[in-house]
């Protein structure tokens, strides 16, 4: 599944300034033994806040502490060196990778990079891919269906859909999602467990 922008629009109230000062005292010491993830994203397509607020609710209500590298009150005002050492140290220390997959993510020489050192210190069942296209847009017009072949994804099961082999309805939420394997099968992992894992 590709999600469309507006999907993690949210409806509930939630603190942003919470998470902002959350994000702004972002250390390895400070993890409180949560789960640390990095969400890597293009600046400019986060400017909708309600879409931010439910990137980050999706992660908080699970238990996890996110980090975006725009809320990071550590970060330099003018992109540098400085930058990318302070990126580089904290995707080394968290957990898991999530790169908020968009069209102009997917062209941003930041978040590539960004991707390349998850892939380095990471294993790659600790990166997800969030594909995120325009409202309206076809799926097979999505620049980043190349990285869903490599990279396992975010996804959002309705609780309609049924397991392969037990063929017990998969319940409602967010998973993660293998790539399809030769046989054309996807495995998929709630998204709570890949978290912990």
């Amino acid at each position: 599944m590709i999600f469309e922008r507006g999907h993690f629009k949210t409806n509930k109230i939630v603190n942003l300034n919470e998470s902002i000062k959350e994000t702004r005292t972002f250390s390895k010491s400070k993890t409180e033994y949560k789960p640390t993830v990095f969400i890597s994203h293009k600046h400019s397509d986060l400017e909708d806040q309600e879409e931010v607020k439910g990137i980050l609710e999706i992660f908080e209500d699970l238990g996890a502490k996110v980090y975006i590298d725009s809320m990071d009150n550590k970060m330099p005002n003018e992109t540098s060196g400085e930058t990318a050492l302070r990126i580089k140290e904290v995707i080394k220390y968290t957990k898991k990778f999530v790169l908020v997959a968009t069209e102009k993510a997917i062209e941003s020489y930041w978040c590539n990079w960004e991707l390349g050192i998850g892939d380095t210190h990471k294993y790659i069942e600790n990166i997800a891919i969030i594909p995120i296209k325009d409202k309206g847009e076809y799926d097979f017009k999505y620049k980043g269906n190349e990285y869903l072949q490599i990279y396992p994804s975010i996804d959002f099961e309705d609780g309609t859909n049924r397991y392969m082999t037990s063929k017990e309805l998969i319940p409602r939420g967010y998973y993660v999602c293998k790539p399809k394997n030769k046989d054309g099968v996807r495995y998929i992992t709630p998204l709570k467990q890949w978290l912990n894992q």
